[in-house]
């Protein structure tokens, strides 16, 4: 809820509890966040649901951790690989601040790489430099009808995981998007979109696990 107070110079301005999208622009970051464009798009790809068991790697700033413990809700669990210390401990106090005490959030100093231990999973979130090292893993830890999303910034990195994901047999409906959002400025007869906008940043593919090999 907003609440108008009045500053010590007799101004007064609405206070607000900041949305999701708008703290984790401004929240402090060891690694560069996920935009909120791309969270959103993350989430429905994925297709997150209340009670889901997911795990994410790496938690990076922990944007997508908590948007990913805000959808499973208290009855899922989320678990979340992070290598570098200075960034969990970061994505600790991010969420903590924003979410409070998360019971349903396992945090844990794993490489993705070498394997899962937390499955079986609904649904994998892969922020990773290499996620096509994770297809024989996912395809593992993943309960058939599971989804993979993975999240890289360049094409060479989506062409290599989507035909990784495709040589492996494990998975179907595989697909590559990216979110480009423009702004626009509506004001009076002045109506145009606005000079600027947040284009690329990253390649969103998502993929479903089919029981067997295809």
């Amino acid at each position: 809820e907003g609440e108008t107070v009045e500053t010590s110079r007799g101004e007064r301005v609405l206070v607000l509890r900041p949305t999701l999208a708008e703290f984790v622009l401004e929240m402090p970051r060891g690694a560069q966040v996920i935009y909120p464009k791309d969270l959103a798009v993350l989430l429905l790809w994925g297709d997150v649901y209340p009670g889901a068991t997911v795990v994410e790697a790496g938690t990076g700033s922990g944007a997508l951790t908590m948007t990913l413990l805000r959808a499973v809700g208290p009855a899922g669990r989320v678990f979340s690989y992070e290598l570098r210390e200075e960034f969990a401990r970061q994505a600790q106090r991010n969420i903590a601040r924003f979410l409070g005490e998360a019971g349903n959030l396992t945090l844990r100093a794993h490489d993705i790489y070498v394997g899962i231990p937390d499955g079986p999973v609904d649904r994998l979130f892969l922020d990773l430099p290499e996620p096509w090292l994770v297809v024989d893993h996912a395809a593992d830890a993943l309960r058939p009808g599971g989804v993979w999303v993975s999240y890289v910034p360049t094409v060479p990195q989506a062409q290599q995981t989507v035909e990784t994901l495709q040589r492996s047999g494990r998975f179907a409906m595989i697909e590559t998007i990216e979110a480009l959002i423009r702004p626009w400025n509506i004001d009076g007869r002045s109506v145009r979109p606005a000079h600027r906008m947040v284009a690329h940043t990253g390649f969103i593919t998502a993929a479903r696990r089919i029981a067997g090999r295809a």
